[in-house]
């Protein structure tokens, strides 16, 4: 096979998730992820020693624990994230986005 041919794929996947990447953040608001639609936004979170989210801090200075945080996103009041059911128990995590430095888990803590 020549190898003039042959496609670089990973190089066409590399591109393809750059897109996406930049698309993502042009779609949630910019470099700074800004809240939508006056939804309060999580800017920080505390672990425990196990490494689980067990608090977090909103844009506006709340701090919520893990019970108020789940009850506020079902109810649609902070963005970017999203509650799913898992494991007998619903789980608070961060929007599927593409995103990387907005997921819960990479944070600053407080």
């Amino acid at each position: 096979m020549n190898p003039t041919n042959e496609k670089d794929f990973a190089q066409i996947y590399a591109q393809y998730k750059a897109n996406g990447e930049q698309q993502a953040i042009e779609e949630n608001g910019g470099v700074n992820n800004q809240a939508i639609d006056g939804k309060e936004q999580i800017v920080a979170v505390r672990k425990n020693d196990d490494g689980d989210l067990i608090a977090f801090k909103t844009d506006s200075g709340r701090e919520l624990d893990y019970i108020t945080a789940l009850s506020e996103a079902k109810a649609g009041k902070l963005a970017h994230v999203d509650v799913f059911h898992k494991y007998g128990r619903d789980i608070l995590r961060s929007e599927p986005d593409g995103i990387k430095e907005n997921n819960l888990d990479n944070l600053p803590g407080f």
